[in-house]
């Protein structure tokens, strides 16, 4: 009877993966090689050999390996408890702060997808953000940012145990082959079964805003290198040209770098604006070139371009609509653009350091104190999109052709190439820590925002009915984690599933 059961489990599996195939969900070799995975696991499982080495296989096809190694490091890191218990309390506040804005975004992300419905669903391999199987995040630097933004999340919440006397009993990794997707700090669950709830919401919080704290770290570093970086030839470059404008007409196309203008050096935006400024609609002007692709890619040359009325551009794009012109003179007026300004035909000027200067501001004194913290608190924000845009790059690769290592001692030792694979490694430094620790407060169990909620809701729920039953305490706070987790599963889940019903 054991052996049919056996049996009929093991047909499970199969027709999953089949199923997987069937419906598009993954690649084959990506079903073929969790097949393969799933099989080697249970074949492991059942001759002891996991058991031998104090491994687990858990949810089919993730291994847990455990490991004691780290602990002495541990004991000697957290000997300052009064620190880091400081810092377990300064973690909840992050925390909340944080959970508050990850709810604010998927509640956005929901109402766009039901005012706005994708018209296609994301495909699995996407939605996992899986390093070298999502679509734009590469192997190399991803997994080996994912490794150490694991490592130091479990790390912290193995200090914070020992911070509040809790003992732990095993480090480890969680793997899905040879790509780790979780790790983990054990402590003995005794402990954490009769530690004072403010403890544990410590030791929760204490993963996700260490992530925070490396991500900010990242984009210091970040700054520092792209400080390190010039321009391969000074000037400014479009990255579109308007069909029959001046800059068409001359033959200069997106990506050229602009040198000079009537002879006068163009080294950034504001010379060029400045520049531009002196001529008028209708004036021909001497543009010095350096192509960027074609047989005379990297020849300067001169063209000559007769310039447009940037004022006329705009009310043209109305197609004579009165009420469109009247808000477009408002909008052009508030801008200080007049009748006869001079317009080249192209849109979004850029300097060829411009994919370095993203992250340079943090160092270089560019802005002030209070523009470069507020800039610096949401840029992992803006940065999220980056590989997305850029197809798994941490920059666009024409523009990432236009930088070479300046003269600092860092560039000097590295050179151009070193300096751009340190940017790409502290760039997903950056990333990787950042969404690790922004998803982990997702307030759904087994997520770290989950449990938090759950212990808060607890603390708060012992006050409200302060005197009543512990288990009736008790029993509704985990019935308000249950629903919450419902709701914003349902929140997460909706905009994904929304394109099937199209």
């Amino acid at each position: 009877m054991g052996e049919e059961a056996e049996s009929r489990v093991s047909v499970w599996p199969i027709l999953i993966l089949t199923m997987m195939v069937y419906y598009g969900v993954a690649p084959f070799w990506v079903v073929a090689l969790i097949g393969i995975w799933y099989f080697s696991l249970r074949y492991l499982e059942e001759t002891g050999h996991l058991d031998n080495w104090n491994f687990d296989r858990v949810l089919g096809i993730i291994l847990m390996a455990r490991t004691n190694r780290g602990k002495s490091v541990l004991e000697y890191v957290s000997r300052n408890r009064k620190f880091w218990r400081f810092f377990g309390e300064l973690s909840i506040w992050i925390c909340f702060l944080l959970m508050a804005a990850v709810v604010y975004l998927i509640s956005v992300s929901l109402i766009t997808a039901i005012r706005s419905p994708p018209q296609e669903v994301l495909p699995a391999t996407d939605i996992l953000l899986i390093p070298g199987v999502t679509s734009f995040v590469p192997f190399q630097w991803p997994v080996l940012a994912l490794v150490v933004a694991l490592l130091i999340h479990e790390y912290s919440h193995g200090i914070q145990a020992r911070a509040h006397g809790m003992e732990v009993r095993n480090f480890g990794l969680l793997l899905v082959g040879p790509l780790p997707v979780g790790a983990f700090a054990e402590p003995e669950h005794l402990d954490m079964s009769i530690a004072p709830r403010r403890e544990r919401i410590r030791l929760y919080a204490a993963g996700p805003s260490i992530n925070i704290v490396a991500t900010f770290v990242s984009l210091i570093l970040l700054g520092v290198i792209s400080s390190g970086f010039v321009a391969v030839n000074p000037g400014v470059h479009a990255i579109g040209v308007i069909d029959g404008g001046g800059a068409e007409e001359a033959g200069i196309m997106p990506y050229d770098i602009i040198t000079e203008i009537n002879g006068v050096s163009i080294e950034d935006r504001t010379s060029f604006s400045e520049q531009m400024d002196t001529l008028a609609a209708g004036d021909e002007a001497l543009f010095t070139v350096i192509p960027h692709s074609g047989s005379d890619e990297g020849v300067a040359s001169e063209k000559t371009v007769v310039l447009g009325d940037r004022h006329q551009y705009y009310i043209d794009l109305c197609d004579g609509d009165q009420s469109c012109i009247s808000e477009t003179e408002e909008v052009l007026l508030s801008l200080g653009i007049e009748q006869g300004d001079a317009f080249l035909g192209v849109n979004g000027i850029r300097s060829g350091t411009v994919q370095t200067e993203r992250f340079s501001y943090i160092v270089d004194g560019s802005l002030s104190t209070s523009e470069t913290v507020l800039l610096t608190a949401i840029s992992p924000l803006l940065m999220l999109g980056t590989p997305i845009q850029y197809d798994g790059q941490t920059m666009d690769l024409r523009e990432r052709s236009m930088l070479e290592a300046g003269d600092g001692v860092l560039a000097s030792v590295l050179g151009t190439d070193g300096m751009l694979e340190l940017f790409d490694c502290i760039f997903w430094m950056a990333w990787i820590n950042f969404l690790l620790g922004f998803a982990n407060l997702i307030p759904v169990i087994p997520f770290d925002g989950g449990h938090i909620v759950k212990d808060t809701s607890h603390s708060l729920l012992s006050r409200v009915f302060k005197g009543e039953n512990p288990l009736r305490v008790e029993m509704l706070a985990n019935k308000f984690s249950y629903y919450t987790t419902i709701l914003v599963l349902s929140i997460v889940i909706i905009p994904l599933v929304i394109p099937l019903f199209n």
